[in-house]
Order: C-alpha cells, then sequence, then structure tokens
C-alpha cells in the first residue's frame, strides 16, 4: 500500500443530516488517519449540512422515489465516484452496490459492504416477490465480491457469512458517550417544552422513521387506555400524515405530540426527560426479526427503560442488561397494561433505570469503534492481501 493517507469514500442513498451512524462512521474513519467523504442524496427540503471534520457530498436528483429514483441516483453516483482520486469505496446496503462495484473495479481500489440491515427483508420488500427476487440476486451476484463486509449483530453477520460465503465483522450502532460538538445547537425551546412537560405527565418516547412496522398504530391504540401519559414522536416518514390524520380524527391531540425530525443533538438532549422509551417492532421479514436498532442504545445511554421486541438480538441483549422490557405482542391493550404495570411499580422500574446506568458506559461507539478501523485498518494499514 502507498504511504499517503488513505481515501475513502462512504456512500448512502439518504439525506445525511439525521443519520447519525453514518456520521460516527466517517468521523471514527477520519480520526483513524483516513480521508473521508460521505455521499448521500439531497432532497428539496435538505437543511443546511452540518459542519464535519471529514467532506461531505448530496447528489440532487430529479426523481426522488421509486424505480426512477434509484436509477438515476445510481447514474449518478457511479459518475461521481469515478471522477475521484481514492483509495477504497464503501456500499452502504444494497441501494448502491452496484455504483460502487464498478467504480470500485474502474478505479481499482478495494470495497467495502456496510450492511445496516437486510435489505431483501425489509418490510417495504419482502412482500413484493419480483422486487425482493431482483435485491436477492443482486446481493448473490456482488456481495462476496466485496473485499472487507461488515453489519449491526451477531445475527445477521450469521446469516450473511452463510447466504454470501464472506466473513461479515460486527459494528453495533453504539452512541457516543459524550457527542462530539456540533454547530448546530441545541433547540432549547424544545427542550424546554419537554422538560416542562416531564414534570406534569409519564412521557413516552418513540425516535425513529414513521414507517409501517414500527408498532405505531399499536402504541396509538394504547394512549386510549392511558391517563397521565404523553407519546412523544420524534422523526417522519412514509405513514407520518397517516398518523397524523388518525391522531386529529381520534382526538389525541391531547396525548400525541409529533415533533417531526429532530437533530441528533436535540434528540440527545430531550431524551432523559422520557419516562419509557418506545422501539416496536412487528415480524415484518428477518431484517425486523435480526435487528439491534440503534434507539435501543440510546434509551441506555440516556438512562430511560424501553419496550424491546421479544426478537433474537434484544432478547439477548435484556438477558445480559435487562435495562427494558420484552414486548410479547403488538395490540393496545396489552401494550397499555404492560405500560401501567410497569410505572405502578416503582421498585421494578428503578431496577431498570439502574441497570441503564450500569450499562451506559459499556454500550458507547468509543469502545465499539475498534471494531470499525480494524477492518478497514487491515486493508490499509497492515498491508493483507485483499483476495
Amino acid at each position: 500500500m502507498s504511504n499517503s493517507i488513505p481515501r475513502i469514500i462512504l456512500t448512502v442513498t439518504n439525506d445525511l443530516t439525521y443519520d447519525q451512524r453514518m456520521i460516527r462512521i466517517a468521523q471514527t474513519l477520519c480520526d483513524a488517519g483516513y480521508r473521508v467523504i460521505l455521499v448521500g442524496r439531497e432532497l428539496k427540503n435538505s437543511r443546511p449540512l452540518e459542519a464535519q471534520d471529514f467532506r461531505q457530498h448530496r447528489i440532487a436528483c430529479r426523481f426522488e422515489s421509486g424505480k426512477l429514483f434509484y436509477l438515476e441516483y445510481n447514474w449518478r453516483l457511479y459518475h461521481y465516484l469515478i471522477s475521484q482520486k481514492v483509495d477504497g469505496i464503501c456500499s452502504v446496503d444494497l441501494d448502491t452496490i452496484l455504483p460502487v462495484y464498478f467504480a470500485s473495479k474502474f478505479l481499482k481500489v478495494p470495497r467495502f459492504f456496510d450492511a445496516h440491515e437486510y435489505f431483501e427483508e425489509v418490510p417495504e420488500v419482502v412482500n413484493r416477490p419480483m422486487v425482493k427476487a431482483i435485491w436477492e440476486k443482486l446481493a448473490n451476484w456482488l456481495v462476496p465480491k466485496f473485499d472487507r463486509a461488515y453489519t449491526v449483530c451477531e445475527s445477521l453477520a450469521d446469516i450473511f457469512q452463510k447466504n454470501y460465503g464472506i466473513p461479515f465483522g460486527v459494528v453495533r450502532n453504539l452512541p457516543f458517550s459524550e457527542v462530539p460538538a456540533l454547530s448546530t445547537p441545541v433547540n432549547e425551546d424544545v427542550v424546554a417544552q419537554i422538560k416542562e412537560l416531564s414534570e406534569r405527565k409519564k412521557i413516552l418516547l418513540y425516535q425513529g422513521a414513521l414507517n409501517e412496522g414500527r408498532g405505531l398504530d399499536e402504541i396509538l391504540d394504547a394512549m386510549h387506555h392511558l391517563e397521565g401519559s404523553i407519546l412523544l414522536l420524534a422523526g417522519d416518514g412514509d405513514i407520518g400524515s397517516r398518523l397524523h390524520a388518525r391522531v386529529a380524527r381520534e382526538y389525541l391531540r391531547k396525548k400525541v405530540i409529533f415533533l417531526g425530525y429532530v437533530t441528533p443533538l436535540t434528540l440527545r438532549a430531550i431524551t432523559p426527560f422520557a419516562t419509557l422509551g418506545l422501539n416496536l417492532l412487528e415480524p415484518r421479514g428477518k431484517s425486523y426479526y435480526y435487528s439491534l436498532a440503534n434507539k435501543t442504545f440510546d434509551y441506555i445511554q440516556a438512562g430511560v427503560p424501553a419496550l424491546h421486541p421479544n426478537f433474537p438480538e434484544y432478547k439477548s441483549l435484556m438477558a445480559e442488561h435487562q435495562t427494558g422490557i420484552l414486548v410479547e405482542r403488538l395490540d393496545g391493550k396489552y401494550l397499555a397494561t404492560l405500560i401501567e404495570d410497569l410505572l405502578d411499580n416503582p421498585p421494578q422500574y428503578a431496577v431498570l433505570k439502574a441497570n441503564c446506568r450500569l450499562a451506559k458506559d459499556t454500550l458507547i461507539w468509543e469502545k465499539e469503534k475498534e471494531k470499525l478501523t480494524k477492518i478497514y485498518d487491515t486493508v490499509y494499514k497492515d498491508d493483507t492481501e485483499i483476495v
């Protein structure tokens, strides 16, 4: 390998502003001595990018969804990649794998695959046989041709190694114990609002995309049976408009607050005011079933017990750290009873909070990031042969 500083491009299809995982990864590689460019998409309502130690580039497309978006974005991404002087390119999930593969071949540089999820098994794909078959063929064809690969949990690593015949590292999506300073300050008005609310009500916090399969309709069902609690939804997504309409139609406006997209620093500032975190997933495909969502660790870092699905990774985590409650099924009345029973049991709740405090110093990015840097270092710093 050259003695010059390795230049790495990381590619995603989403806006970069709210992608905390990719910001962590890019900053970590930058701190480890790599020159990093994080590439994503630019939407009509995209916020200005935060100043970072690494470069950021967003690609604007005429189409913003559907097949035409993927075709256009992949074409534009490929031409951007081959115009750069780089030493390696990373595809994050399957939706950038084609341009990364062909660009890396053209540039004759190593290629990396970062699987945030089981892409062929996400709810948006798993019930569409033809679409699912296309993604599976693409994965089976290209993933084995990548030089290094990693994913977010042991369950997915085992599945991917069996499917593709190459080793997969595990780099969990853990939060920083202390967040690096960013140019955009915390929204103090929102924080003050949530703080004042927490002094009067029990706060149930959901952070993440408002998409199908996240248990959002079921938690709205539960709110009809819960008194003295407020549901905060921090995020937006495909079913955001429908949820807004439902809350208005069912007279839940005094019980449900939509915060919309919240910047990472503001979200981190409001999470400790929550009484209970929510991570409610339906078993809609293997991607959700074998997931280990970043919100799981964000709640722990904030000292907030949470509800999690009784899926393998959460079951294992709760058995080790006991920071939350496993949910056996998604049903409004069941969830309401589960929440009431927990909040009406101060000793049990206190134990969960104490366990969060014990786990928060272990489940942090500062310790996990070494797994990431080692994956790249074996290519650029140890003179390991790339097969």
